[in-house]
């Protein structure tokens, strides 16, 4: 552990010291992996999710054995269009992740309570607790079956907000996010999340990859009942307003949105690399809220509808990622221009919109977001007890 050290321990690194961070993440004794030399057995948790799905067609695409594990079905998939076996489990429970990881190389922890914004915004706590029962027990169940490698999925929201004040913030690079000040309990959770994976690795060799992911969007996602993401927000409330589209603030806040694809191919990439320490993947095309609702109405065609911007959470400022050292780590970075996603998106948010009209439902009600109500832990086992 002397030598590896645990991040968290560590001096700062001047934000664009590519190769210190380079040197410092490159763990002795750690491999590239040759992701097709045969077929591995896969576990991903959170596996029937928007993110989870997608990785589960690509790994099982490229001929390895998956197994899914989610506490609901995918909405849009029958589990044998994306995986080997799809086991329904609660993953807080580490029995659960045992029975999840036996027999398992390679994991995949995607598992997360969250959401956009009107649900960060509301349920802080539920958050910080589920999630990190997540991670506590997938990296410890993990751990005790030997498992070959493990990737993490952490977030953009673990940066410190003082980097994230304005508009027009630079571009967030790894070492950006110590010393620590996240801006809300989701980037909190996050980052300690991170601290636990690293701390596991020093102290029982179990080889992780961590991305920070930057708001992967696309299709065959959460598109509406509060949880969405901008993105799909935006893009329903294009197809179903009549009057104006509402805009939360003053849509002068920035962020960079990565498509699905560019993320599945970082996330396999980064997971046979050498190097385990956090890394960035997302675009770093930057765009406004209001240039974001600019485009989705521009898809939208017909006459042109105002923006009616209205009070609502928005988060930081300014985000964006900075790819300057995924460049020089992996000889790649997502590229796929927001314009073109989001276009595949709002298509297939377009089709979903169809089909729930010609079922007869009143999609007017799809022209405005509404902030989430507050969850507390859900299932049996954590309800409170009255005498």
């Amino acid at each position: 552990q002397s030598t590896w050290g645990i991040f968290l321990n560590s001096a700062p690194f001047s934000p664009m010291d590519s190769e210190a961070y380079l040197a410092k993440g490159t763990r002795p004794g750690s491999a590239v992996l040759d992701y097709a030399a045969k077929p591995r057995r896969v576990m991903i948790a959170g596996g029937a999710g928007f993110i989870g799905s997608h990785l589960a067609r690509r790994l099982r695409g490229d001929g390895h054995w998956v197994r899914c594990v989610d506490v609901v079905p995918n909405e849009y998939f029958e589990p044998a269009e994306y995986c080997d076996e799809f086991v329904l489990a609660d993953l807080r429970d580490l029995e659960a992740c045992r029975a999840a990881v036996a027999g398992i190389d390679w994991v995949f922890h995607l598992a997360a309570d969250m959401g956009g914004m009107g649900f960060i915004a509301t349920n802080s706590s539920v958050i910080l607790y589920n999630s990190t029962m997540l991670t506590c027990n997938i990296v410890e169940a993990a751990r005790a079956a030997a498992v070959q490698r493990i990737f993490y999925s952490s977030s953009a929201c673990v940066y410190n907000e003082r980097n994230q004040m304005d508009s027009e913030s630079a571009a967030l690079c790894e070492t950006m996010a110590w010393p620590a000040q996240p801006a809300d309990a989701y980037g909190w959770e996050k980052l300690n999340s991170e601290q636990f994976c690293l701390q596991y690795m020093a102290d029982f060799g179990l080889e992780v990859r961590i991305a920070r992911f930057h708001n992967i969007y696309g299709p065959f996602g959460t598109w509406k009942g509060g949880r969405e993401k901008a993105p799909a927000a935006f893009c329903r409330k294009a197809l179903t307003s009549t009057v104006d589209f509402e805009l939360w603030g003053d849509g002068a806040q920035t962020r960079s949105f990565c498509f699905v694809d560019d993320c599945i191919e970082g996330v396999v990439r980064l997971f046979c690399s050498d190097f385990g320490l956090p890394v960035n993947v997302g675009s770093s095309e930057s765009i406004s809220m209001s240039g974001l609702a600019q485009l989705v109405l521009g898809f939208r065609g017909g006459a042109p509808l105002p923006i009616r911007h209205i009070p609502g959470p928005q988060g930081v400022r300014g985000r964006n990622s900075d790819n300057t050292f995924i460049t020089r780590l992996l000889g790649w970075a997502p590229s796929t221009p927001i314009a073109d996603g989001l276009l595949r998106t709002f298509d297939w948010i377009a089709g979903e919109i169809e089909t729930e009209r010609a079922a007869g439902v009143d999609v007017g009600v799809y022209a405005s977001s509404r902030v989430y109500d507050q969850e507390r832990p859900a299932g049996e086992r954590f309800q409170a007890k009255r005498s």
